[in-house]
């Protein structure tokens, strides 16, 4: 299995796209990963999300708030996934503190090593901290051009887009080729290394990555 050895976060929080967080569940695991759904518990021992669609229950019961610099290390990459899930994540009750997922998101992106996957409106989570992708090339929601923008990314037409440890992903629809890629990407190079330096290729037929104007 190729990615033996590999664990894999996925946030989680509320009006999760059902298809999606089940095809994680599974396809991780084919390749021999460990996938782990982090939410915050607010002090629980757990919570029962349910989906946005069909309104599916979901259980998590491990917090990313009890990982700490050495057992962030385990992990190979960290997905924020699309629906609603980045919006509740980034509540905080004080405004003057980042919310506790974002401030997660930003100790995983100070990791090269750690492959970061942002999907849909997953960039919703990156808000509070627009340098997290400043200059990157990535793909989001169309309803999300603007934050983007905001965040001096750079946009690129296409399904997936890979930017050396960050990969996004157009829509939740698109999940199986975004899993896909990051498949791919940690099976590239030996696990505990950075990724090695990859971008998306363009398309033909498709425009080159541009900043938003």
């Amino acid at each position: 299995m190729r990615l033996s050895g590999h664990k894999i976060a996925v946030l989680m929080e509320s009006d999760f796209y059902e298809p999606e967080i089940l095809y994680y569940q599974r396809r991780f695991p084919e390749e021999g990963a460990e996938v782990h759904f982090l939410t915050r518990l607010w002090g629980a021992e757990r919570i029962t999300f349910h989906g946005h669609e069909h309104r599916m229950p979901f259980t998590v019961t491990e917090s990313f708030e009890d990982i700490d610099e050495f057992a962030l290390k385990e992990f190979s990459a960290v997905i924020v996934p699309s629906g609603i899930v980045a919006d509740r994540l980034r509540y905080t009750e004080d405004p003057k503190q980042l919310p506790p997922a974002a401030h997660f998101l930003r100790r995983a992106f100070a990791d090269p090593v750690i492959v970061k996957g942002i999907i849909c409106h997953g960039m919703w989570l990156a808000a509070p901290v627009p340098g997290l992708v400043r200059g990157r090339r990535a793909v989001v929601h169309n309803n999300l051009l603007g934050d983007l923008r905001n965040m001096d990314g750079i946009y690129v037409d296409q399904d997936v887009v890979v930017d050396d440890d960050l990969v996004t992903g157009r829509t939740g629809e698109h999940c199986h080729l975004f899993a896909r890629t990051i498949i791919e990407l940690l099976a590239s190079h030996p696990r505990g290394l950075p990724a090695p330096s990859w971008t998306t290729p363009r398309l033909t037929g498709q425009p080159p990555a541009a900043a938003l104007p």
